[in-house]
């Protein structure tokens, strides 16, 4: 329903509870839950904060998430498809491990790193692999790259191009962004490597 909101930062907290932010936009104050490393990096109080954001729905209330780039909130939406997998969890996901990071972890299905998570066990863990590498190898090789197989390999490509697409990404941004940073990283690179740089491109 809501893509992100750009307005004033006018109140921030963190406690055992979880960081929230609140924005004004038009006059109206929105509460954020956020991830703590997200918080650590906010504005000052007063100044212009864009978040990206999810519109939770809970049985009693309505609340929002806010993120301050969109491929956290992109992964997060995917990580809370899993079932088992809720919007707190979520955050502990993305809290402790960056997006490039959480996505190299589903590849090489590194299930043992994924429990270092606090309160995810080693059948969440499995469960959040198999789930997510189906959702990821169900866009692969939707987008063609003609100059990429001839700089890195074409498997770390494709790896990189289906998490893209999963994350919300249009063909062309994707096809774009990767296109340039094949062009930006060693020839050897991995999948995380060619994912990072293309975000990066995409953040820009």
């Amino acid at each position: 329903m809501y893509d992100y909101f750009n307005g004033k930062l006018v109140f921030k907290t963190s406690g055992a509870k979880g960081a929230f932010a609140t924005v004004e936009v038009g006059g109206i104050g929105y509460n954020f839950e956020i991830m703590e490393r997200d918080f650590v990096n906010l504005s000052n109080i007063g100044q212009d904060l864009k978040l990206y954001s999810v519109l939770l729905h809970r049985e009693d209330r309505m609340s929002l998430c806010g993120f301050l780039k969109r491929e956290d909130r992109d992964i997060f939406n995917i990580l809370t498809s899993v079932s088992g997998v809720g919007s707190k969890m979520a955050l502990t996901l993305l809290n402790a491990f960056e997006v490039f990071d959480l996505v190299g972890l589903v590849l090489d299905e590194n299930y043992k790193e994924l429990t270092k998570a606090k309160g995810v066990g080693p059948k969440l863990a499995q469960k959040i692999i198999l789930e997510l590498r189906d959702k990821f190898n169900s866009y692969k090789g939707i987008v063609p790259l003609k100059t990429s197989a001839s700089v890195v390999a074409s498997q770390n490509v494709d790896d990189a191009q289906m998490v893209l697409l999963s994350l919300g990404y249009e063909k062309k941004e994707v096809e774009d962004s990767l296109s340039k940073a094949v062009l930006s990283v060693n020839a050897n690179a991995s999948a995380e490597e060619i994912l990072k740089e293309a975000l990066r491109i995409l953040s820009k």
